[in-house]
Parts: C-alpha cells; structure tokens; sequence
C-alpha cells in the first residue's frame, strides 16, 4: 500500500485553552506538498501532530509508513557526539567493541543488519556538504545550518516513508541549500515542507493552504502545481473577490437606498390616509388602517430581508479577500544621525558602522557570524586582537527566540524591556506589531513561530532606551511568506543602524540593505562591491 497521511476532524488545543486547530480533515499521499500558510495557523502544530510529539484533544491521525520529522527549532545536548545527533550512536558503540573483540550476543542485537551504519552516515553527511564534520566531533561545535544538515542527514539514513520538514532552510548557506534541495527534488515518498523558501517551495507537485481558525473550523484547500502556479490561481481569485466585494458593497448601499426610499413613502400614505380618515366612519376608517399596516409591515419585510441578504453577501465576498496587516516599527526613539558612529570593530576584524545603515552580513556555515553578533551583545567573550564599541543602545534578535517567558503573557513580556512605560502605552506599541486586544494577552509559549518573532522584535523595539542598533540572526527562520513581507517593510522604515546575518537574498535585497559584509571560516571579514547572487 502506498505511504499516505490522512488527518480526520482533527482538532487541538493549547494548555492555556488557546485553539490551534479545530475540525481539520486533509490527506497527504506520495509526492511533495508544500503546507503554506499565516503565522498561527497551525502548521507546525499539524506536523508534530503526524509526528505523534502531540496528542489531538478530538479526531484521528492515520499514516501508512515510518514518519521522519525535521522540527523548526533542534534543542541537543552540545556535549553529544555527531552520532548522537544521527541516532546512531548506540549502533557505532557496538560496532566498536564487536571489532574490540567483544562476543556478547546483545551487541549484535543491536547492531542488527546496519554492518555498514558508519560507512552510510559518513557517505550523507559528504552528499550534504558536511565533508569537515567527523562522526566523533561534539555537536555543541556545530554551527546552526551543520546542525540542520546534520539532522537531515539523520533522517535520509532511516529511509522514512513519510518525511516532514519545518523550515528546512533555516540557518543554511546557499551551498548547503543547493544540496537540501537535491536532496528533495530525489525524494520518492510522502514529503509535506512547511517554509518560506521561494526556491523549495517551487520544488513541490502542490501547495497546501492552511488556513486559521473560522467559522465551522481550519481548513485547507488544495492548489495543483509549485508556489508559482498558487500564487498565480490565487492573484486570479483575489481579483475575482475584490470585484465581488465592490458589487456587494453596491448592492447594500442600494438597498438602504430602497428602504429609506420605501419608509419615506410609507410615511406620506399615512399621513394621507390620517386626513382621509377624518371624515370616514371609525369602522371603516379602522379597517383601512390595518390594511394599510400589513401592507407596510410586507414592505419593509422585503426591503429588510434584501439589505440583509446584501450585508451577508459582502460579509462573504470580505471573508475572500485576504488582509496582509504590516508591522510598523517607525519609532521616533531609534533614530541615527547620519554621522554618528554606532559599532566600531577593530582589531582581528575591522568594521565601523555610521548612521542609520543597513548592513547584509553573509557567510557559509560555521564561518562565526553568530558568535561575531554575540560578541558584540558581550554574550560571547571577545579576543584579544579584537576590540568591540558599541556606544549606543542596541538590540538582539537570536536565531531561537528564547529570550521570551514562555509562561508571560506578550504585553507581560513586552513591559519587562520597557518597565518604566504605562500599560496603555505598551499595547499601543504592540498594536504596531499586530498583537491587538486579546492577542497581547496571549501567552508566549503558545505563540507560532513567525508570532513568537514579532513577539521578539516588539520587546526590543519597545525596550527603554529604544535601540539604535538592531542585530538580527537569521529574522526570515519561521516566517511566513507575508511576515517576511511585513519584516522587510519593518526594516526599511526603521530609523536605526541594522546588522542582519541572512543566507535569505530575496529578503535582503527587499530590506533595503546599504552595505554587504562576507565572513569567511578563516575569520576574513570583506566587504562586497554589491549584493551575492
């Protein structure tokens, strides 16, 4: 039977009581599918549900094969071992002391048919690129993008039959990308790819839209084709429900047009028929009054169903039409003069960054740019050839987002950076940051990815004092399509200085990126003459 995943009326909810899918029915089989959709939809929450990581509160997960799941954020024990993060560890120690001369039975046991574990692990990391990596190396030496390279490579050696993948992309340098996409296009099973990644996403045989929470519950269409051909089906049907709505808008302002027509005429037969009545027998004069009342009450029956008839029409033709809100971060506080000198490297690595620039800082993997963003936070020490100033109020975007009180609220978080700030003030500046009424008041540990960054970014954009110098690692890693829209807008309105470490070049060169930087393994900082291809 061929590998599929089938989800029926599958609903889950968060501890908090927060709804993250409700009656959802969708069915995967063979090919590539890439699931789009808003931040918080559920996205990443219906993949750990096919997973089995999370347990639905109703409905059923049915999956026909082993599952492979690659999460958006790997949490691993830096001290572990390469093999440790392929899963393969207690295989290779047996291998070990079976070739050490040891004869116990269990050893073989585990070893199983996997004669050849070390020499197929050694052959995936090569095929992705991680010629360097050694299977005894700690995994805590491993840059972001190794480690995500590292996990696939975990994955392609289990041969699952259904594979699942979060932001795939996250963290990983053009090269490794190239290899990640290889790597899917030879895919023969169930593949379902959560991203953000123009590219992957123009890999996939179909695109599977999730959308959120409304009405009878979330549901998912399903589009024939790569992002390409979705985007272009829907441009088309976005068209279709603008001109819907603007013949819908018409007729609402033609039926209360009508109605108010009808009640003024209404009242011109009663006072006519007040007049009249002034010289008829009252029994006669009563009888004409209840006719010429049912008659009245008919009419505006009619009129009132069609105005109600043409609400609900718009009501309709509005929900169609998709609201693209945008993340406003132009804040008074944080702005540059153009002369003012915000960073200066100098040393090992020489850099100064003046006024209000936007600095692209590139590299392959494991070149350092992290570790360069931290030592200029001081969350990692600096070496001595190196000396660091940074003389004005900066602020820090990790590639984890960790740095939220999962058990906090977003206005709670929010009002730790900027204490000194009244409540009214925090959730208007949050507002910027699409967190509005009941939305601030969320917890951050049930927040999605692309919310858990606006999150972020809201905290340290509303921070006091507000930051002149903003450092963002890897800020497209789980944003949707839209929020990576919104965060370029964000960017090229800020008024501060910006450092952003981004293998993401569709969304550097919309960001408004002034000056491109290249770190390379050998600790060579260089500055580009223009942006990578």
């Amino acid at each position: 039977m061929p590998s599929s995943v089938s989800c029926t009326d599958l609903s889950f909810s968060w501890p908090d009581g927060t709804p993250a899918l409700k009656a959802l029915t969708v069915t995967f089989g063979p090919g590539r599918t890439g699931l789009i959709g808003v931040n918080g939809a559920g996205k990443s929450t219906l993949l750990r549900l096919i997973a089995g990581q999370l347990r639905p509160a109703a409905g059923t997960v049915s999956v026909a094969g082993r599952v492979g799941y690659l999460p958006q954020d790997l949490t691993l024990d830096p001290t572990a071992s390469v093999t440790s993060l392929l899963g393969i560890d207690g295989q290779v120690a047996a291998l070990r002391a079976i070739e050490a001369g040891s004869a116990e039975p269990g050893l073989f046991d585990v070893v199983g048919d996997d004669w050849d574990i070390q020499e197929r692990a050694r052959g995936w990391l090569d095929r992705l690129g991680l010629l360097h990596v050694g299977l005894c190396d700690p995994a805590g030496q491993l840059s972001g993008g190794e480690v995500v390279m590292t996990a696939l490579a975990a994955l392609l050696l289990r041969r699952p039959d259904v594979l699942l993948l979060d932001e795939p992309t996250n963290n990983l340098d053009a090269d490794a990308r190239e290899r990640l996409y290889a790597a899917v296009r030879e895919w023969p099973g169930v593949m379902v790819i959560v991203s953000h990644d123009r590219a992957l996403l123009g890999l996939v045989d179909q695109v599977a839209d999730l959308s959120g929470l409304r009405g009878a519950g979330s549901t998912v269409r399903m589009y024939g084709g790569n992002l390409a051909a979705y985007e272009a089906l829907l441009a088309t049907e976005q068209e279709a429900a603008a001109r819907a709505v603007s013949a819908a808008v018409a007729d609402v302002r033609r039926e209360r047009r009508d109605l108010v027509e009808s009640r003024v005429k209404q009242a011109r037969r009663d006072r006519a028929g007040r007049k009249s009545a002034e010289n008829m027998p009252a029994i006669v004069a009563g009888a004409r009054k209840r006719r010429a009342q049912e008659t009245a009450g008919r009419s505006a029956q009619v009129h009132e169903g069609r105005l109600a008839a043409a609400q609900s029409r718009l009501a309709e033709a509005g929900d169609a039409v998709r609201d693209d809100a945008s993340i406003r971060v132009d804040l008074p506080g944080t702005a540059v003069p153009a002369g003012r000198t915000v960073l200066t490297l100098s040393g090992s690595l020489e850099l100064i960054v003046r006024g209000p620039e936007r600095i692209a800082l590139t590299g392959p993997n494991g070149a350092g740019k992290t570790t360069l963003l931290r030592m200029i936070t001081g969350e990692a020490p600096v070496p001595g050839k190196l000396v660091v100033r940074c003389p004005v109020p900066f602020g820090y975007l990790p590639q984890r987002l960790d740095v939220l009180d999962d058990c906090a609220s977003v206005v709670e978080n929010a009002r730790r950076a900027a204490p000194d700030a009244s409540p009214n003030d925090v959730r208007a500046g949050l507002a910027r940051f699409l967190f509005r009424g009941p939305g601030a008041d969320q917890l951050a540990g049930s927040l999605s990815g692309g919310e858990r960054f606006r999150a972020v970014l809201a905290s340290v954009l509303l921070a006091t004092p507000p930051p002149q110098l903003l450092l963002l690692d890897e800020p497209t890693n789980n944003l949707d399509l839209a929020s990576a829209r919104q965060l370029a807008q964000a960017l090229d309105c800020y008024r501060g200085a910006a450092i952003v470490v981004s293998h993401d070049m569709p969304f550097l060169r919309s960001a408004g990126i002034t000056r491109w930087l290249r770190l390379e393994r050998a600790g060579v900082l260089t500055e580009l003459p223009e942006s990578p291809r």
